[in-house]
């Protein structure tokens, strides 16, 4: 069994950048292990009061410095994440569970999301010329103006890559910060803080909270000027709701039930050893992680049998180093969610082709890769989130009929297709109800495409992170509009019935012409 390789004085060091005065802590449980990580300071409502009112001084002398110097300190922090990578990997596994690999992808799409939010916010906030109502009579431009201080609650199961998609689009855009952390990858988070303000971002400027969702995470969104949220769909939509009292705008990213379209003339054996992944990934513990396969049934038997000796064949374990393919769940409520999705399913008729058993002889958290055939509308796992690593591969007869079980569900985040056609599968994509849609991989075609938003439809979400749709969401779009004095409008009645002639044949001019 893995040591817990985080020592107390390196989570004492990394705690002191937190917004916490109260006198009460959180024990952090490392997963690998079971045992006490560390004792976490919890914060109070005041201390985020605080901090944001802290941030909104800091956001006033960050906006000044201008593109060019955010820029700088941005693709600094860049760089000194990644020459603090090895560290980074050992608190990131030992509070969630990862395998060293999967850690990896974190710090690689977290760096991604520093490097393109520090190049491009200038670029996308360009002060724009826009069409005026009537040619060479207005004139109009766009600008941009940052909102202030953005609310970011991020969850467990990606400390680190989630949070930087959103809080350097919002740094880069001239905000501050207030993020409340879940306490599971509280110091994770603070680790990957302390590389920017290394690199001279300004301590108040990104304040780190932490503590009861109710009360503290409710606390930052009555204090953002903007708020993001990733987490589940019942706990966004009560974000959205008090956000949207205030008239403060959100994005959530929300809960998926994901599924694949694996169609008749793919490889079966290589389309089964990437669909294993993207299932099993941080142990399903995603979510655009894939959940639900449906396959065409002339090449069904070939495909699950390659699929289930590919899940037999990963190596399972706690190890700080890139020998295990799968990890462990990260806390006990995950263990008992997927344990109960498994025994409801297989109490009910489902067939289990692979897992379905915890291992505490790895640790206390570990459950094995599990595969599910004849999962039916009665059972949990057919329509929730398992939010774990548990997949139901079912045979379908044709596309249509895989395409419209895809699509009923009331999730929408997350899709894949397989397929040796690159226009097949395009043209089945165009017909998925997801907002992203990967082919021929499971999802990391779209998570890593970090030029391309993301986000969910249906109960998936509202909003994007990612693209320049991501970085539009910190700012207010702001339009300046003047006379050029080529000629004056009308302004009394006597005046219209001279001009409404000329303005009219203006109009049909301009459709004439097809000109905007």
């Amino acid at each position: 069994m893995a040591a817990i390789i985080v020592d107390r004085s390196l989570a004492a060091e990394l705690v002191k950048g937190l917004s916490a005065s109260g006198a009460t802590s959180t024990p952090v449980i490392a997963p690998f292990t079971g045992e006490v990580l560390y004792d976490l300071p919890t914060s109070t409502p005041a201390d985020v009061a605080d901090a944001a009112a802290a941030a909104r001084v800091a956001q006033l002398a960050w906006l000044r410095i201008g593109f060019a110097e955010r820029r700088r300190i941005l693709l600094k922090a860049h760089d000194l994440l990644l020459a603090d990578r090895e560290r980074l990997l050992d608190v990131l596994q030992t509070e969630t569970g990862k395998t060293r690999g999967q850690a990896f992808e974190e710090v690689f799409q977290g760096a991604n999301a520093a490097r393109y939010a520090a190049l491009s916010a200038r670029g996308v906030l360009m002060t724009r010329h826009r069409r005026g109502g009537i040619p060479l009579v207005f004139a109009a431009r766009v600008s941009y103006k940052a909102k202030g201080v953005i609310g970011v609650i991020t969850p467990w199961n990606y400390p680190l890559s989630l949070a930087l998609m959103d809080i350097v689009p919002a740094l880069a855009t001239g905000n501050a910060v207030v993020q409340k952390a879940d306490n599971q990858g509280a110091l994770t988070i603070l680790a990957t803080r302390r590389a920017f303000i290394d690199a001279g971002v300004p301590a108040a400027l990104w304040a780190v909270v932490t503590g009861d969702g109710n009360d503290i995470g409710n606390a930052v969104v009555d204090a953002g000027d903007y708020v993001c949220f990733t987490g589940s769909t019942a706990t966004g939509t009560k974000v959205g709701l008090r956000a949207m009292a205030r008239l403060v705008g959100v994005s959530l990213e929300l809960g998926g039930k994901n599924p694949m379209l694996v169609l008749d003339d793919v490889k079966p054996r290589q389309a089964a050893a990437n669909a294993v992944y993207s299932c099993f990934s941080s142990m399903g513990q995603l979510c655009v992680s894939i959940e639900r396969i449906y396959v065409e049934r002339p090449v069904a038997e070939e495909f699950t049998a390659a699929f289930v000796d590919r899940v037999k064949s990963l190596v399972q374990g706690p190890a700080l180093e890139y020998t295990t393919d799968i990890g462990s769940l990260t806390n006990a409520a995950q263990l008992e969610r997927v344990t109960a999705h498994v025994e409801d399913a297989i109490a009910k008729g489902a067939t289990l082709l692979a897992g379905g058993r915890a291992r505490p002889d790895l640790g206390p958290y570990f459950y094995e890769p599990t595969v599910l055939t004849n999962v039916t509308s009665d059972m949990a796992c057919f329509a929730g989130e398992t939010f774990g690593p548990v997949v139901a591969i079912t045979v379908v007869d044709s596309v249509d009929s895989a395409i419209a079980d895809a699509n009923a569900s009331e999730f929408g985040l997350n899709a894949s297709v397989f397929s040796r056609s690159k226009r097949r599968a395009r043209q089945v994509a165009d017909r998925i109800s997801a907002g992203s849609v990967n082919i021929n991989e499971g999802y990391r075609a779209s998570f890593g495409s970090i030029d391309a938003p993301m986000g969910g439809m249906k109960k998936s979400g509202l909003g994007r992170r990612n693209g320049r749709e991501g970085m539009l969401r910190f700012v207010d779009a702001r339009t300046v509009a003047e006379s050029t004095g080529l000629m004056t409008l009308p302004r009394t009645g006597a005046e219209f019935a001279k001009l409404a002639g000329v303005m009219e044949i203006l109009l049909k001019t301009l459709r004439a012409i097809r000109r905007r």
